[in-house]
């Protein structure tokens, strides 16, 4: 491995795209510590050292993990890259109902074009919507209920669309980061954001642990990652290769065709985003609550008492069941849209592509629909096991929801073996010995 990384350095092409890989994450890690104009950022520090573990942070753990701790920080880049994964989610799904995006999808590069455009604008309308509302609620103190401090030093009118427009601003040029990645660097940009973000919470969260539970647990922590790791990259690997038999045809005096190849169809065909979905449900009563002003941290309601026992509590038994239910049903949901059968078989026919033993066209839809369904209900269990397990086995929402937990080591983990992969094939281009040999 260390010398396929020497052989990386040394091809200049590939060691500029690796430079400037590196270089943007750095400035995205910069920006996420430099705090948006009109906010103390003293006593917001102060704040999450005295909260640290509350309730308050795991209500936004999720979009503070993959903002690597910058949204309860409500520096520059504060939101993220959160708002362009919501839209980039949101424009496939409207592929499946809208008539107009699904001819776009069909148009090739042109209408991908439009398509990424189409998602720039409404990454920006839901930064607008998700930055207004964070800080709405740190004006009114309830971002980080409990804290004594007030961490707007404006809280003018003006000075909350100061700070607004400036995280709207700091999640556009984060996703222009993440477009110059994929574009000139290596690897998915959005997904090496997100990698940056929870790596870097790894030293710190460690060391909580650590001073909180002490050594014994600490250990039994990294033994169980490891095995958590072990079984993600073994699971993430993991395909069903469906043989595809093309067949010969006389073109002229050339014979083209009757090549052998296969389908892969991967068992978590899903990937993160059920997680994410499921995550973003659970949170969202509360959130509405909040933003409406129907909580009370002294005389909660009925209702607000039924969200904070059931939707916001981790080590809940209600919670983890519903979770585990969320993620089950967003797998086969999200697999459903974005693998239709019945198009690639109508693919394959029209290539003079069958599998053997399947005749072309129905039966083949029908074939490749069975072997799918088989393999998402193994994706869907694997991967509530790992968002949830973390809660099963480790008492405290700090650390089920942290860097440790389910979701952020299967995010580490897929976008270290799809950022390996990309290196490594263009290093085989080269003639160069890859990673993984």
């Amino acid at each position: 491995m260390l010398s396929a990384f020497v052989s990386a350095f040394r091809t200049p092409d590939l060691r500029r795209k690796i430079l400037i890989a590196l270089g943007l994450v750095a400035l995205y890690r910069i920006g996420a510590l430099v705090p948006s104009p009109g906010v103390d950022y003293g006593n917001v520090r102060q704040c999450i050292d005295d909260l640290s573990g509350g309730d308050s942070a795991s209500i936004y753990s999720l979009i503070n993990l993959f903002s690597g701790g910058a949204l309860l920080q409500l520096s520059v880049f504060a939101i993220g890259i959160m708002p362009y994964i919501t839209a980039s989610i949101i424009v496939q799904l409207l592929t499946v109902v809208i008539p107009k995006f699904e001819a776009l999808r069909k148009e090739g590069q042109a209408g991908q074009a439009k398509m990424t455009q189409y998602t720039r604008y409404l990454a920006v309308s839901l930064a607008v919507l998700q930055s207004t509302g964070i800080v709405a609620l740190a004006a009114r103190g309830q971002l980080l209920q409990g804290c004594q401090e007030p961490i707007i030093a404006d809280d003018s009118v003006f000075g909350l669309v100061i700070i607004v427009l400036v995280m709207t601003a700091g999640a556009a040029v984060v996703m222009w980061f993440g477009e110059l990645i994929t574009e000139r660097g290596v690897g998915n940009g959005m997904s090496l954001l997100i990698f940056a973000g929870i790596a870097s919470g790894l030293p710190s969260e460690g060391q909580v642990l650590l001073s909180s539970r002490g050594g014994l647990v600490f250990t039994l922590v990294l033994v169980a990652a490891l095995g958590v790791i072990a079984g993600v990259v073994f699971v993430e690997q993991g395909q069903r290769r469906i043989p595809v038999q093309y067949a010969k045809r006389m073109v002229g005096r050339r014979m083209y065709g009757g090549s052998s190849t296969y389908l892969p169809l991967k068992v978590n065909q899903a990937g993160i985003i059920p997680v994410i979905f499921a995550s973003s449900l659970l949170y969202l009563p509360n959130l509405i609550g909040q933003l409406t002003g129907a909580t009370s941290a002294t005389d909660p309601s009925w209702w607000q008492r039924l969200i904070n026992e059931y939707l916001v509590n981790p080590n809940n038994p209600v919670y983890i069941a519903l979770y585990f239910s969320l993620i089950v049903f967003f797998v086969f949901f999200y697999v459903s849209i974005t693998f239709n059968p019945e198009e690639r078989a109508e693919e394959m026919k029209k290539f003079g592509g069958f599998i053997p033993g399947i005749r072309p066209g129905r039966p083949t839809a029908d074939y490749l629909h069975y072997v799918l369904n088989r393999l998402t209900v193994v994706g869907a269990i694997y991967l509530g096991a790992i968002a949830t397990l973390p809660h099963l086995f480790l008492s405290g929402s700090e650390t089920a929801t942290s860097i440790f937990g389910g979701a952020a080591v299967l995010i580490l983990v897929s976008v270290s073996l799809d950022t390996v992969k990309q290196i490594e094939s263009q290093l085989m281009q080269r003639n160069y010995e890859g990673f993984l040999k």
